[in-house]
């Protein structure tokens, strides 16, 4: 379903984080800032605790760090220009979707990153380990793709417009479709567990709780994502969903409508 077809009404529901101050661009700033010492704390731990700078049994080690690395410099530079008054109030979307990437860079990458040491520790060979590797992260673009088709189909059923009869019971009604989505995660972790058990030795079971809990972070930071890039999408395409520079948000079309009606 192309985003293009719904009106402004259809995704007001969406304007509940904007409208609570939660990630008002002065919310954001803040965000971005508090982000960087928390991620430079997260690659401390990977690389010298758990020893991703040291000599790390995967595959494609260097190219990985240096990846890395060049995502942490970008994004503290990123999230330090965009916590500026001056620059986030000309260019509010822009900080948007500054703080989507740092927020995914914060639990996404060192998740994943967390249980590809757990696997690799153990005596696994490196085409298991880039088996494992292609399978979770195929197994994330499934997520990202069934999270998508299902946001799709609560648009088109109205469920995010405001004062609408779903709206009132959205809470038990994402309740009720988020039944699929655990059964699928549920089925992913007994398949990283088997897949651990079966081609990675001397891995203790308190390592692969970690491990599962890691892709769990890991695939659940794929799960809201979509909801963050239709918002990012609804910042630009409906004025509503964007702030006056006193930092109220701009009002929603319709109301203003019913309002003068």
């Amino acid at each position: 379903m192309r985003l293009r077809k719904l009106e402004e009404k259809d995704f007001q529901v969406l304007r509940g984080p904007l409208e609570s101050g939660r990630q008002s661009p002065k919310a954001n700033s803040g965000t971005l800032l508090l982000a960087i010492p928390l991620a430079v704390f997260m690659y401390v731990i990977l690389y010298v605790v758990l020893g991703w700078g040291q000599d790390f049994p995967y595959p494609y080690q260097k190219q990985i760090l240096f990846v890395c690395f060049a995502i942490q410099v970008t994004m503290i530079l990123s999230s330090i220009i965009f916590a500026v008054p001056v620059v986030y109030k000309r260019n509010e979307n822009l900080q948007y979707a500054v703080f989507i990437v740092a927020s995914q860079n914060l639990f996404t990458i060192p998740a994943y990153l967390m249980t590809i040491f757990i696997a690799a520790e153990s005596n696994a060979s490196n085409s298991s380990l880039l088996i494992f590797t292609f399978i979770t992260l195929l197994l994330g673009v499934l997520v990202f793709v069934a999270t998508c088709v299902r946001f799709s189909i609560l648009l088109k059923k109205g469920q995010y417009r405001k004062g609408s009869k779903k709206d009132k019971s959205r809470v038990h009604l994402e309740k009720k479709s988020l039944i699929s989505i655990g059964i699928f995660g549920g089925l992913m972790a007994l398949y990283i567990i088997q897949y651990i058990a079966r081609h990675f030795d001397y891995i203790q079971v308190d390592s692969i709780f970690i491990a599962v809990l890691g892709m769990g972070i890991f695939y659940t930071m794929i799960f809201v994502l979509q909801e963050q890039l239709v918002i990012l999408y609804c910042k630009y395409r409906f004025d509503s969903f964007n702030f006056e520079p006193s930092g109220e948000i701009k009002p929603f079309r319709d109301e203003n409508e019913n309002m003068v009606s």
